[in-house]
């Protein structure tokens, strides 16, 4: 393995000062533009790599996101990730990603890891525990550490901070008012998400387009859990098309919607001439079923890019603690495909 020159080395085989050859690599306009190139060069040469903590420390900032997701598993946060890492990449940013794994326990202690130099600011959505316990305390306390966050999707409404979100609610209406009218009178929500801010926002949307539709609403036709695994306990008992009349589902999460899908098939339903589904999320199931499931589209990548420019535009204002906090809203958009039925 080559040995690696330092900036002293480099300087005295040139012959100019440290701080020259620091100028000339950082392209520094103090440095003529011959002077630059000659240093650049022997310093390629020479295989001369940059002590990244030694600038951090005169920076201070480590140009590096420290990212915390629910779920891994999940195909709407792989996506954000990779709009994230996009846009952070194209700003200079490294990424460290962490996975909370929905419980709060393990989202304290991983900013607590994170929030000792190694990060400049987070971007986050809360886990599914942190929600139900209500304990918004860790994120409160990063803030006043001077590392800004930026909450997508999962956010709370207690921690004032910048913000990334869909249309939840406006998205709803519209997917319901779209199944009513191809149609539908009995349309049944399917929820496993119950316990979240974006679910419960869902549901208010498909309550409201009902009501806005004059469309008495049947408890019957409602499921909604606050997890897969009590979804799946229910959902058999409840899922009777025939004798509840049901010809429409909104489903507020891809399980949901691949389940309801698996057993109309099952049962002999045809879709869509008797049953129309729209779920939400546009995970790869939804392509690959057979007819194809029509979707909510919540343009995850954007949503990533969203949140990465929030962030480093903050860490890169001069005064970033006296901008006002923004929330951001995302267009989602209604992806038919062979599920419903085409205006």
């Amino acid at each position: 393995m080559r040995q690696k020159a330092t900036l002293k080395q480099i300087a005295k085989e040139l012959n100019v000062s440290v701080s020259t050859v620091s100028k000339a690599l950082s392209n520094s306009p103090e440095i003529s533009e011959p002077t630059k190139i000659k240093v650049q060069e022997f310093a390629r040469l020479k295989n001369y790599k940059p002590n990244n903590i030694a600038v951090n420390l005169k920076s201070k900032r480590s140009k590096t996101i420290g990212v915390i997701i629910p779920n891994i598993l999940n195909p709407f946060f792989a996506k954000v990730f990779s709009g994230i890492e996009k846009a952070a990449n194209e700003r200079g940013y490294n990424v460290i990603t962490c996975i909370s794994n929905e419980s709060l326990k393990k989202e304290i202690h991983t900013m607590e890891m994170l929030s000792n130099g190694t990060i400049d600011g987070f971007i986050l959505s809360i886990s599914d525990e942190t929600q139900k316990e209500g304990e918004f305390k860790h994120f409160k306390e990063a803030m006043a550490d001077d590392l800004p966050i930026v909450m997508f999707d999962r956010i709370s409404e207690e921690v004032n901070c910048d913000k990334v979100i869909v249309d939840d609610f406006d998205s709803a209406v519209h997917a319901v008012n779209h199944l009513i009218k191809t149609g539908c009178k009995n349309i049944a929500l399917l929820s496993n998400i119950d316990n979240l801010s974006v679910g419960q926002l869902r549901a208010d949307g498909y309550l409201h387009a009902l009501k806005q539709n004059g469309i008495k609403v049947k408890d019957d036709l409602i499921l909604r859990t606050e997890s897969t695994e009590e979804f799946n306990e229910k959902f058999p008992g409840f899922f009777d098309v025939k004798r509840k009349k049901i010809d429409g589902v909104f489903a507020l999460e891809e399980t949901a919607s691949v389940m309801a899908h698996k057993a109309a098939m099952k049962a002999g339903i045809k879709i869509p001439g008797d049953l129309q589904i729209i779920g939400f999320a546009d995970g790869v199931w939804s392509r690959r079923l057979t007819p194809s499931l029509s979707t909510v589209s919540q343009h995850g990548p954007e949503i990533g890019e969203a949140a990465a420019q929030m962030l480093i535009d903050r860490l890169e204002s001069k005064d970033h603690e006296k901008q006002e906090y923004e929330t951001r809203i995302i267009k989602t958009e209604l992806r038919q495909r062979d599920s419903t039925k085409k205006l």
